[in-house]
């Protein structure tokens, strides 16, 4: 198999065997370097976990710190007879165990070297550290304990083709083997999966750089040079050339590694037997001998692992429901499970004309006027539209100017174009660079390219249609408040027409000094109202006033209002009918004043050579078995024409020139919906006549009479 090849199938089942690292060690690495924290925090983070907590309390009760006093009978009692830094050894030690335990197959592998190497290297690190005096001890520890964790991941990921290489000596030349035969090495590995663990920057790279020359690394962090070093104990011993080293990257002597070597023997051993690790032929430990796939078995788990690799593509870009981010998300998750060198994201634009690249993490400048006419031709458009995947190589003849542009752009001596499609069309297409000796993988691994672009597109379609929701919202509150201004509007100019025309009958009454109590009264009363629909701007709707009034009282004080402030010319007769008693009906006045203020007024427009308005509470009517009172409002005028009746009480542009909205009849309709009410009108040459049913306050269990009697006339 290439080495390209292997490179990025590794990478891919790298993604998928990387267990998660145990929230507890990363607490516990956070309580290593606060000098704050006291033995009962240490008790309470062990006790979170029973495994942990079981380790603790049998070392504690071990012969080695038990020596005839009583037993720890509870964990911090244990934890104070173990001392604080068996305490932390313990712990990260755990913890890494359960991280070593979690990588997929590598049970099936005798991991005792492994564990002897990675404890000693723990331990020497440590002690390096120390004798540094580098403050962070522990972070040194668990990087001497994680610095071959590449070594277990690509076993994890390869067993059969990497088996070998696990147990083989790590000597100068294990990185060059690893490179040509998977295109990764154990380091570079290592290095990745501590980064997406989210550790400190400086244990990746202490991993990364651990197999350098000395002579690279002597002016690095002071963590990277004591990995170095450990790398070279463990692997070489105390030797001339491993005192040099030590003597260039940390300022030691040979008498210092010798005595780190002693205490790391003793060390190891004792913290092998209180971990419960047996080093027993340690050495001698050989690769378990690996029988060839069977290739149902194999096909079987390529489909669970794509099923894995999707599953976890589609969590990550759930969490990036902004555009941008998800691009960005859609973009880098390519990158790593197929090995591109770029990845570019064009969009097919809202009227479907053409492809426009998107403004991914990278491309921001470079593509971010790049467009790709769909009806132009080419390898690219032609992929959108017959919703197919393409490979298109620098090498090729006659390819059109939008490709040769991408291929600079991208660097690339080859493109994938991968269209992002469902069953309504296509979004848009995924374009990676590649090598061209890449392509026979490619091809390999098409059903996953496939399944990829499946879950990109109905990211990007949720993403869309959010959006597309947000500004359809946006757009429906912008008519909702042009149609409130507009209404307002509307109503407003009632009071204001009422205020001017009382305006007059002061101007008269105080020429006369006649008294204007009752007129001061109502332009306070028109005044307030204005108000109070100004306010309701922001509620969008028009607003009703809870609470319930005396509707006889409302109609006669309207017909006042219109007789008094001159409202209607002289040629017009407004009068009224109501019974003397009280009649309750739900809504407030407000709200009544302005259903009644609106229908007298049209009334009064529609009699514009004089003629009579009569406004009558007609009495109780049963409709489905409750109550309501009518209200008649007539007026003798010519009638309306069938189309305005089929539109009537829908906002229609007036016809009646400047100062009128065409939404008088609309707001009354709104107004008595809202009161539980019912409007209706009917008109002829005679005539006009809009019925009211208001409801009755209280329903009453039985209905005694049909109609209230008509008493006087106003």
């Amino acid at each position: 198999m290439a080495a390209h090849s292997v490179s990025a199938d590794l990478r891919s089942r790298l993604a998928v065997s990387l267990p998660a690292l145990p929230q507890m060690l990363l607490k516990l690495m956070e309580y290593c370097q606060s000098d704050d924290i006291g033995m009962d925090a240490f008790a309470g983070l062990i006790a979170k976990d029973a495994a942990m907590t079981a380790t603790v309390l049998r070392v504690a009760n071990s012969s080695a710190y038990h020596r005839g006093r009583q037993s720890s009978a509870n964990l911090e009692q244990a934890l104070i007879a173990i001392g604080s830094n068996m305490v932390k050894t313990i712990l990260i030690s755990e913890s890494v165990s359960q991280v070593f335990a979690n990588f997929s197959r590598a049970g099936s592998t005798d991991l005792r070297g492994f564990w002897k190497h990675a404890i000693t290297a723990g331990v020497m690190a440590r002690l390096i550290a120390a004798k540094m005096d580098y403050p962070f001890v522990e972070e040194a520890y668990l990087a001497g304990l994680l610095h071959d964790v590449g070594r277990l991941a690509l076993l994890a990921a390869a067993p059969a083709d990497y088996a070998d290489n696990f147990h083989a000596p790590e000597d100068d030349n294990l990185c060059a083997v690893e490179e040509r035969a998977f295109g990764i090495t154990h380091a570079e590995a290592g290095a990745w999966i501590i980064e997406s663990w989210q550790l400190d920057s400086f244990m990746a790279d202490s991993v990364r750089y651990h197999h350098e020359p000395a002579v690279r690394i002597e002016a690095a962090h002071p963590l990277i040079r004591i990995i170095s070093l450990t790398h070279h104990l463990c692997t070489q011993g105390q030797t001339d050339r491993v005192a040099a080293v030590a003597g260039a990257l940390c300022g030691l002597h040979a008498g210092d590694l010798d005595t780190i070597a002693e205490r790391a023997q003793a060390e190891v051993r004792e913290a092998a037997e209180y971990l419960g690790i047996d080093l027993n032929a340690a050495d001698e430990a050989r690769p378990v001998a690996v029988p060839p796939p069977d290739p149902v078995q194999l096909q079987l788990g390529q489909h669970v692992q794509s099923l894995s690799i999707m599953s976890e593509v589609a969590r990550t870009f759930a969490e990036h429901p902004e555009q941008s981010a998800l691009l960005d998300a859609i973009s880098q998750s390519a990158r790593i499970l197929f090995s591109f060198k770029d990845v570019a994201i064009l969009l097919v634009d809202s009227a479907e004309q053409e492809l426009q690249a998107a403004a991914t993490d990278g491309h921001r400048q470079r593509l971010s006027s790049f467009a790709i006419p769909l009806g132009a031709g080419g390898r690219i458009a032609d992929a959108v539209a017959q919703e197919r995947l393409a490979y298109i190589r620098r090498s090729q003849d006659a390819l059109g100017i939008f490709e040769e542009q991408l291929l600079r752009i991208l660097d690339a001596g080859c493109l994938l174009c991968l269209p992002l499609t469902n069953r309504r069309g296509c979004v848009g297409v995924l374009v990676g660079a590649l090598d061209e000796r890449q392509l026979d993988d490619l091809r390999k691994r098409e059903t996953l390219l496939h399944a990829f672009a499946s879950q990109a597109t109905a990211a990007l379609v949720k993403g869309i249609g959010a959006r597309t929701a947000a500004t359809d919202g946006l757009a429906s509150l912008a008519q909702e408040y042009r149609d409130a201004t507009r209404r307002v509007a509307h109503e407003v100019n009632n009071p204001l027409s009422i205020i001017r025309n009382y305006l007059s009958v002061l101007d008269r009454k105080l020429s006369r000094q006649e008294s204007i109590d009752t007129e001061i009264s109502i332009l306070n009363e028109e005044i307030d109202r204005i108000g109070q629909l100004v306010d309701g701007l922001a509620d969008l709707q028009p607003a009703t006033q809870d609470g319930t009034a005396d509707i006889n009282a409302v109609i006669n004080a309207m017909v006042r209002l219109f007789r008094d402030s001159e409202f209607a010319p002289a040629s017009v007769t407004i009068a009224a009918r109501t019974p003397d008693e009280r009649c309750e009906v739900a809504g407030g006045i407000g709200s009544l004043r302005q259903i009644f203020m609106n229908l007298l007024k049209n009334a009064v427009e529609a009699l514009p050579d004089g003629g009579e308005i009569e406004i009558v509470n007609n009495g109780l009517i049963n409709c489905d078995g409750r109550l309501y009172v009518e209200v008649l409002v007539s007026d003798t005028g010519s009638g309306m024409p069938a189309e305005v009746m089929a539109n009537l009480f829908l906002p229609t542009r007036s016809s009646k020139g400047k100062g009128h909205q065409g939404l008088g009849l609309s707001i009354v309709k709104g107004l008595v919906k809202q009161i539980d009410g019912r409007i209706g009108c009917r008109s002829s040459v005679l005539g006009t006549t809009f019925e009211v049913w208001l409801p009755v306050l209280g329903q009453p269990e039985r209905v005694q009479g049909a109609l209230m009697p008509i008493q006087h006339k106003v």
